[in-house]
Parts: structure tokens; C-alpha cells; sequence
């Protein structure tokens, strides 16, 4: 209860700086309270001891039904009023900022599920993509909160420097709108970005962003399925090393190798997590267009709340000290992962428009 008391101030304290400041997304203001609160004098106790579970409860848990409401956003006309090019290129994109932000990040030496986590941040929406990954694999959270926070930051940074490059890049209000849903990561921050050009250019952005939200889904069963192989070859080799003691140890050894078994197979994650099943069947609801606006506009607020909640519990989890020493990594892989988005998602609209 402490720390879902403290979450919820959070929300509130973000949601006010969002009414005041319009232009601020209020998920970013969410992580950046969360890291204040895990590092002010007056908080730093209850953030590291008391509030602790209610904050990793509101990490985890409100993540996970904040991405399902997510998919009330969605419906499958939306996704054929693209076309089939802009759909291939959205997915392109999708590829080549996963693929290449992960390899990237191999190549710099980050420890842990850090590459995997800031490669499907980039590459489909930011900290609710993160958050859904995270949950399969498993992730340390000290590793989610530090990619959930560097890739807030770049979006943030996002909303001021892609507007000023629409011009020198010969876009137009349109091309601009849909360059800003290819490369920009969280949806309110597509939404702050594109606005600055018109109401064409939001509602081009609004689009595809909402196609690379769709590929959530795929991304985290085919996440779910390699953990599952790497989770079946270690299983497969402690069998074997258990096989070349099976002599020594006689029964007891083949006692050993079934509880294993037993206990590896109930580690499994499921190929696609309830929540993902959750994210599907509201696409599907939206789709047959019977909800009212009203229910809509309800289920976005709420989505918004439990999303806030959950990144001011991430961010209460970044602990900046560790994060400086491997910071400097870090943050050039986040400038690498910007360069690539943006570039090939440039390359993407001058193609299809």
C-alpha cells in the first residue's frame, strides 16, 4: 500500500504538470518523478524499503492492463486505410530498429536484457513495448528501468528537434506526419511532435504509430519463443551433465533429472502472455466499431493513468550511480538507435509517399 499510495501522488503530481504544460507528455513527467523520488532525502527510505512492492507491483502488473487498453486504439481499418506499402514500410522500419539497436548494443558490451529491452523501445512504442518484453524475458528490473529511461529521454528530445528538420529535409505536412509515427517511440509524444504541423501531418502520425503498435503483439511471441529455446537448450545440456553422473549416482540421479525437467518446464513462459491476448481481443473489440466515444475516451484516460503509474514506478527504480557507470554506453546507443529510426524511417516515407 505504501508504494502504490506513492504511485498514485506520482500520477497525479505528472498529470498536473501535463495540464500546465501541454506540450510535456505526462508518461515522461511520470519516469522523471519516479527517479526524484527514488533519489530525494525525504523519499529515498520509503521508495527502497516500505513502498518497494507497491512500486514494482504498479511496474509490472498495471503495465501489463495498460497494454491491453492500449489496443482500443487500434482497429483493423485503420491499419488497411495505410495501404499495403505504408504498412511494408512501417514494418521495415520495425525490423531494422529492433534488429539494429540489438546488434548495436551486443557490440558495446551491455550487460543484461539492456539491448533487447532499448531495441523494442525504439522500435515499437517506447516503455509499453519495453514493459510487455520485459515480462517474458524476464529482465532484471534495474535493466528495464534504465532502458525505460533512456528511451523517454530520446522521445522527449524528439518533440523538439523533429519539427525543426520537417523544412531543411524538403517534408511536407503530410510526408512530416508520417516520419514522426515511424521514428518517434511513445504515442503521446508522436501526438506533441506532430502537431506542430498541422492537423494532416497528426493525423498521418497518429497512423502509423498505431501500425507499429500492432506489431506488439508478434514482437513478444517471438521474444516468448526464444526464451523458451534458450530455456530448452540449458535444460537439454543440464540433462546431459546430469547423464554423465547418472553412473556415479545411480537412481538418485534419474530422480534428480526428472524434477528438473519438471521444474524447467514450469519455468516456461507462455508462447503469447495473457496480456498480449488481451491486447488482440481489444483490437479486435474496436474493430467492429460498437463501442461509444465515451467508453473510448474512458479507456484512454485509464490507460493513461495505469501507464503513468507504472513508469513512476520504473523510474523509482533507476538507480543513478549504477546508471553512470555504464551511462556513457548507454546513451550512445540510444543516439545510435535515434540515427537509425529516423534515417530509415525518412528513407521509408520518401519510398511509399
Amino acid at each position: 500500500m505504501p508504494g502504490l499510495g506513492l504511485g498514485g501522488l506520482g500520477v497525479a503530481g505528472a498529470w498536473a504538470v501535463h495540464l500546465a504544460v501541454p506540450a510535456v507528455p505526462m508518461l515522461t513527467v511520470a519516469v522523471v518523478l519516479g527517479i526524484l523520488a527514488a533519489h530525494l532525502p525525504g523519499m529515498r527510505g520509503v521508495v527502497r524499503g516500505g513502498g518497494r512492492a507497491g512500486l514494482s507491483f504498479a511496474g509490472k502488473r498495471l503495465m501489463r492492463l495498460g497494454v491491453v487498453l492500449l489496443g482500443l486504439k487500434l482497429g483493423l481499418d485503420d491499419v488497411l486505410g495505410l495501404g499495403w506499402a505504408s504498412v511494408a514500410m512501417v514494418c521495415g522500419v520495425v525490423a531494422a530498429t529492433f534488429f539494429g539497436t540489438w546488434w548495436l548494443g551486443r557490440r558495446m558490451g551491455l550487460h543484461g536484457d539492456q539491448s533487447l529491452l532499448v531495441a523494442t523501445g525504439y522500435a515499437i512504442c517506447g516503455a509499453s513495448a519495453i514493459g510487455a518484453v520485459s515480462e517474458v524475458s524476464e529482465s532484471d528490473e534495474r535493466d528495464v528501468a534504465t532502458s525505460v529511461a533512456l528511451v523517454t529521454l530520446c522521445g522527449t528530445l524528439a518533440i523538439a528537434v523533429l519539427p525543426l528538420l520537417q523544412h531543411p529535409l524538403g517534408l511536407s505536412d503530410a510526408q512530416f506526419g508520417r516520419w514522426v509515427g515511424a521514428s518517434v517511440h511513445d504515442v503521446g509524444q508522436v501526438v506533441a511532435a506532430a502537431q506542430t504541423a498541422g492537423p494532416s501531418a497528426l493525423g498521418e502520425a497518429v497512423l502509423v504509430k498505431l501500425m507499429r503498435v500492432a506489431l506488439l503483439a508478434p514482437l513478444v511471441a517471438a521474444v516468448a519463443v526464444s526464451v523458451r529455446a534458450r530455456r530448452a537448450r540449458e535444460t537439454q545440456q543440464a540433462e546431459q551433465d546430469q547423464s554423465a553422473q547418472q553412473d556415479q549416482v545411480g537412481g538418485e540421479a534419474r530422480l534428480g533429472d526428472e524434477a528438473g525437467r519438471t521444474a524447467s518446464a514450469a519455468r516456461r513462459p507462455p508462447l503469447v502472455p495473457l496480456f498480449v491476448l488481451g491486447f488482440l481481443a481489444m483490437v479486435a473489440v474496436r474493430s467492429t466499431d460498437r463501442l461509444p466515444s465515451a467508453a473510448l475516451d474512458t479507456a484512454a484516460t485509464a490507460q493513461e493513468l495505469l501507464l503513468a503509474a507504472a513508469l513512476f514506478g520504473l523510474g523509482s527504480a533507476v538507480h543513478l550511480p549504477s546508471l553512470a557507470r555504464t551511462g556513457g554506453r548507454v546513451a550512445a546507443l540510444g543516439l545510435c538507435a535515434w540515427a537509425v529510426v529516423a534515417g530509415v524511417g525518412y528513407g521509408g516515407v520518401l519510398l511509399t509517399t
